[in-house]
Formats: C-alpha cells, sequence, structure tokens
C-alpha cells in the first residue's frame, strides 16, 4: 500500500501528548487563503524553484527528457502536465534551486522511520500524529498505518479538518487514540469562502468524535479579517457550547508558511499581514471563557 508523504517530523511537542513524530500526508480538499502547508493540497509530488537560487543556466531545460522545462523571464517554468517527475532536473541543477516536495512511501517505510524515537515516545507518553493536508483522504493508508503503530505499542493521534463523510470518519476513530479537529468558522457561508466547503460535515463529525469517548480537541486558527473580531468569537463560542464541546484551542494567524508560496509559483494572499500573538487573542479568549469554554492558547 502506498501513501503519498511531503514530511515526517521528529521531536513535535505541539501536535498531541508528549513526544511524536508527525507524519504530514499530501492531498487536501480545503483551500484556506492562509494555509501554512500550500505543498500539502496536491496529492501529487510538486516541484519547487528557489528563484534566489536559480542563476537561469538553462540545465534543467536542456536535460528534460519529457520536455517539461523552458526558460521563461529568466527562469525554468515547467510544464506540469508534461512533467514526470523524473528527477533529472533536480539532478542538473547547479545550484540546487529545484526542490521536490513529496513522495511515495510504504506503510513500512514510514513505520520503519517513526520508531526509530520509539523509546522518546515511551518516555514521554507521546507517540506519532498524522496531519497534512487531510490525512482522511488517504484513509487506506491511514488506517494500515494506524494499525501497525498500535501492534508495536505506538500511540496514534490525527489533526484533521474531518471534511469527509460521517460514515467513513467514525469507522477511523477506531483507529486512533487522541483527535485534534479544527473549526475555521463558525457560519457556514463564511466558513465556505475562506475554506472552499461549508462546515455541516465537519460540525456532525465533532460531535461524533464528543460522543466516542476519545480525547480530543477542537482548534481555531484566528485570521486576521476572517474570523477575528470579537463577534467572531462570541459566534463561535455560542456554536461550541450548542455542540456541548467544552475545550478549544486558539491558533494565532502567522507567517510560517509564507514563503512556500514563492517556492511553488503562487501568490500569497495573506502577504504582508502582520502576525497574531498570544497576547493578541487575549479579549478573545475571554469571550470564549464567559461563555464556560476552556479556551486555551
Amino acid at each position: 500500500m502506498i501513501g503519498h508523504i511531503f514530511n515526517i517530523q521528529k521531536f513535535s511537542l505541539h501536535d498531541g501528548p508528549g513526544i511524536r513524530t508527525t507524519v504530514f500526508f499530501k492531498g487536501c480538499n480545503l483551500r484556506c487563503s492562509w494555509c501554512a502547508n500550500p505543498e500539502s493540497q496536491q496529492m501529487r509530488a510538486q516541484l519547487t524553484l528557489d528563484r534566489e537560487k536559480c542563476i537561469g543556466c538553462g540545465s534543467c531545460a536542456s536535460l528534460c527528457p519529457a520536455k517539461a522545462r523552458a526558460l521563461s523571464g529568466g527562469f525554468p517554468a515547467v510544464d506540469a502536465g508534461a512533467c514526470t517527475l523524473c528527477g533529472h532536473c533536480l539532478e542538473a541543477c547547479p545550484t540546487r534551486a529545484i526542490g521536490r516536495e513529496g513522495s511515495e512511501m510504504t506503510v513500512e517505510e514510514v513505520l520503519a522511520e517513526v520508531l526509530k524515537d520509539e523509546a522518546f515516545y515511551r518516555q514521554s507518553g507521546g507517540g506519532v500524529t498524522f496531519s497534512g493536508g487531510e490525512p482522511l483522504l488517504q484513509i487506506e493508508f491511514a488506517t494500515a498505518l494506524a494499525r501497525a503503530l498500535h501492534e508495536s505499542g505506538v500511540s496514534v493521534a490525527i489533526e484533521t479538518a474531518a471534511a469527509i463523510p460521517g460514515e467513513r470518519f467514525r469507522a477511523f476513530l477506531r483507529e486512533i487514540d487522541y483527535v485534534h479537529i479544527d473549526l475555521k468558522h463558525y457560519d457556514s457561508a463564511r466558513h465556505r469562502a475562506g475554506t472552499s466547503l461549508g462546515n455541516e460535515q465537519i460540525l456532525e463529525n465533532i460531535c461524533a468524535v464528543r460522543d466516542s469517548g476519545l480525547p480530543y480537541l477542537v482548534r481555531i486558527p484566528v485570521i486576521p479579517g476572517f474570523n477575528a473580531s470579537p463577534e467572531d468569537a462570541q459566534g463561535f463560542a455560542k456554536l461550541l457550547a450548542s455542540l456541548r464541546v467544552d475545550r478549544v484551542q486558539l491558533l494565532p494567524f502567522h507567517q510560517l508558511g509564507e514563503r512556500k508560496y514563492s517556492l511553488l509559483g503562487r501568490a500569497y494572499a495573506h502577504a504582508g499581514q502582520a502576525q497574531l500573538h498570544k497576547e493578541d487573542l487575549k479579549q478573545y479568549r475571554q469571550i470564549m471563557l464567559r461563555h464556560g469554554l476552556d479556551a486555551q492558547l
């Protein structure tokens, strides 16, 4: 069984209990304008170009067997439809300006890599977290990997937007030990405007986790101009209280993924937007506390 993975990050401290290894899955069915991992959105591997390193020599174009590259404006443009991801351009580039995001891995390959830190999981009460992208778009691979990890005595957490059919989501809950669900907006129309999908399926799946008995955490990425006003805090608080969700984590907007858009040749909708910090969300948090929510920063 093959999975599409774009990163395996060791010693993660914010992706669930204890010391964890986070496995990042490619592919996502949301299109959040602030996405910090734009390389995760496509399931297929992608080539990147660092224009600060590129010297416009044309070696990549001249050596491409598929003729998928050509210089344009001094930089090598790529025809994604013709590109076979053979890797010749990466090898040909003298300045290592070309990179690749994503690779195909078997369950056994991922398992071998994450089990290198098994001792840290046991000492800290940690484990492995599936993230992305959206891991549940590769639910068969995620299920097989979770079962293999459990057979090795390693706990499994997931970070998900939970925008998948409820039956499949509920079935997967049997395979894991801890759940993070991101909720981007309390209003479905606004959720759709910011992510390309409404929130009805996500809310249904939040209720499924709540009723499952699994430890879980609903997380809200607080984005200026989208869901960061006091009125938005009220809206989230009322919705979550009505769903009998009692704990939430607020994630301040950051710019850690901005450069990735340039590497992918994409425009970034939030360029120049000031970052938020925990102290900027004190009023937001107080509103949620007044509604009886345990709001964390």
